[in-house]
C-alpha cells in the first residue's frame, strides 16, 4: 500500500522503531538510527541499522544520521564479532527494487556474520532457512554488548 508522497504507508521499519514491547527485536537505539534483528535472517545475529526517518537512499540523510548509521554499524560489527566469533561478516545496503531492496523507501544497512562453510548457500539453492539460535536467544547475547559499547562511546 503506498501513501500520497509513493511511501509505504505499512512500514516493517516504523513498525519495529515504535514497537516499545517486550516482543520487539530491537536490539538497540540511538538518536537518529536503531538496531533490529532481522526477521527472516540469513545467519543468526543478522542485524540491521536503520535510521528513524523514511530515507530511500543515503543522499537523503543528513550528516549526522550518515554518521550514527556509520556508528551503529560500527558498533554492531563489534557486537557480533564479540557474541558470535565469525569468520568474516557480510555488511551492505541494497538500493531500490533492482538493487534487491526488499523496504526500498526504507534504507537499511545489514550486517551478516559469515563463517567458512556456513549454510548460507540453502537459502538460494534450497529455498530453505537454517537458524541455529532463536532470535529472543540473540537479543540475549546481543543487548548487554550493545548496552555496554553505548556507554563506551
Amino acid at each position: 500500500m503506498t501513501g500520497s508522497s509513493g511511501m509505504q504507508a505499512d512500514c516493517i521499519f516504523c513498525d519495529a522503531r515504535d514497537d516499545t514491547s517486550s516482543a520487539s527485536l530491537v536490539v538497540t537505539r540511538a538518536e537518529t538510527c536503531f538496531v533490529v534483528l532481522n526477521l527472516y535472517p540469513y545467519n543468526s545475529g543478522h542485524l540491521m541499522v536503520v535510521p528513524n526517518r523514511h530515507l530511500a537512499a543515503l543522499a537523503e540523510a543528513s550528516h549526522e544520521q550518515l554518521a550514527e548509521l556509520m556508528m551503529m554499524a560500527r558498533r554492531a560489527e563489534i557486537a557480533l564479532a564479540e557474541a558470535y566469533r565469525p569468520d568474516g561478516m557480510n555488511i551492505g545496503i541494497n538500493l531500490g527494487n533492482a538493487g534487491g531492496a526488499g523496504v526500498p523507501w526504507h534504507l537499511h544497512l545489514h550486517l551478516v556474520p559469515r563463517w567458512t562453510g556456513d549454510t548460507n548457500f540453502m537459502t538460494v539453492v534450497g529455498a530453505t532457512r537454517v537458524l541455529p539460535e532463536e532470535p529472543l536467544q540473540t537479543l540475549k547475547r546481543l543487548r548487554p554488548i550493545f548496552e555496554r559499547l553505548a556507554d563506551d562511546g
